[in-house]
């Protein structure tokens, strides 16, 4: 329903008379225009009709009109006393009909359905050809009610879920840490081809000096160890001695896997393809 009020003044430009506005403003003004106490109303004040609307219940089409008259009168969604909707719905029309008719077209339309709706309960029903009864000439429009219901609710809840920035605001902190430069790990595949150049290298300084020689890979940790200590990066490559043969650089690489799964160095790369360096995980101060 819409309710139509006014308040314009046409000719603002229009003062009292002199005699009538003093020198000193009091309590007793009405308004002021401009700067002056204005004591009485002019008597050429001009409301227009259409100065000012007030919209008492506001509609998003001719369903939410449709829908409000329905749950306002607590009437049965699936049995419509379209007889009684329809009267009140077309009284709402014909208000906004004679203000803005390019909005009123969207609900004559829906004001015509209802008819036509009423219109073939009045008639006697048509059996189906497989002799079913009919359908009821008002589902398909309790059909669009009840999804447009159910879609209107879900817009309502969403609506009262907490909004970033209506609702409430994303804190930051900053902390100020020293940040240590962190190197990125070595892939399995650069430590295998690592290996394998090794292993090649190794293989050139074969001899056919024949021996047996007893080779620990705790002896092997330890120099490791050793050769990492006081330095503070070694290259992969100088950790292996390839003129001892490939019995020793297999033992000296599995001793360097057993002291990274122990957690006792650190195999770090620079960047993909970048030489590979070893350092002791923990650094002396």
């Amino acid at each position: 329903m819409t309710v139509t009020a006014a308040a314009t003044v046409a000719d603002p430009v229009a003062a009292p008379d002199a005699d009538v506005v003093p020198d000193v403003v009091d309590g007793v003004a009405v308004a002021r225009l401009y700067g002056e106490p204005l004591f009485t109303l002019p008597q050429d004040l001009y409301i227009p009709p259409d100065a000012l609307e007030v919209f008492l219940e506001a509609f998003e089409g001719p369903l939410d009109l449709l829908l409000y008259l329905i749950r306002r009168q607590n009437f049965n969604i699936l049995d419509i006393p379209l007889a009684d909707v329809t009267r009140q719905y077309l009284a709402y029309v014909e208000q906004i009909r004679s203000r803005n008719l390019e909005l009123a077209s969207e609900y004559l339309l829906m004001a015509a359905m209802l008819i036509e709706i009423k219109s073939r309960m009045l008639l006697p029903p048509k059996k189906r050809d497989d002799g079913s009864e009919p359908e009821d000439p008002r589902a398909e429009l309790v059909r669009r009610l009840l999804e447009y219901e159910q879609i209107k609710l879900a817009a309502a809840r969403l609506e009262q879920l907490p909004v970033l920035g209506r609702d409430f605001l994303r804190a930051q902190v900053v902390i100020e840490q020293s940040l240590q430069p962190r190197l990125p790990d070595v892939s399995p595949d650069e430590l295998r081809a690592a290996w394998l150049d090794v292993l090649r290298r190794a293989k050139l300084n074969q001899h056919h000096k024949i021996t047996r020689e007893q080779l620990s890979v705790r002896e092997h940790m330890s120099l490791v160890l050793k050769k990492l200590q006081g330095r503070r990066f070694v290259e992969f490559d100088e950790l292996f001695d390839t003129t001892r043969g490939v019995p020793v650089v297999v033992v000296t690489f599995i001793a360097l896997l057993e002291l990274a799964r122990e957690r006792l160095i650190d195999v770090t790369q620079a960047e993909a393809f970048a030489p590979i360096y070893v350092r002791l995980a923990y650094q002396p101060a």
